[in-house]
């Protein structure tokens, strides 16, 4: 698997962002953010960035985060395979300082494969082919 972060591993549609809100299999709740997946029939995993100017007012910091945490996701992506998460940031996500937010998004990630793999046997998707 690919350490990139393509266009493939990115949630693009608004659809892909509501499929996930709507019914998370694995939720993941951290210091000032949480993480909502669900499982989604590819090879790789997918994520979705919802940091909003309420949560984190300058736009400086909100590039930060997401720029962090996307690094932190191609790190740790072999435990997501299969996967769409969206990361919703909440009010002081951006007064952490990045190798607090590394600490803790690799945590976060961690939990949710955990989540899945209690969840499932590897390889049985919890949604029905469409």
């Amino acid at each position: 698997m690919s350490r990139g972060f393509g266009r493939e591993k990115r949630l693009l549609t608004p659809r892909h962002f509501k499929a996930v809100f709507d019914s998370p299999s694995g939720k993941a709740p951290g210091k000032n953010v949480l993480l909502l997946a669900r499982a989604n029939d590819l090879e790789h995993p997918r994520l979705g960035l919802v940091i909003g100017k309420k949560s984190v007012k300058l736009s400086v910091e909100r590039n930060r985060l997401k720029r962090l945490i996307r690094d932190s996701f191609r790190l740790n992506q072999e435990f997501l395979a299969g996967m769409d998460i969206v990361v919703v940031a909440r009010k002081g996500l951006g007064d952490l300082d990045n190798p607090e937010l590394h600490q803790q998004f690799g945590k976060l990630w961690k939990r949710l494969a955990k989540q899945r793999s209690e969840a499932a046997p590897p390889g049985v998707s919890d949604r029905p082919h469409a």
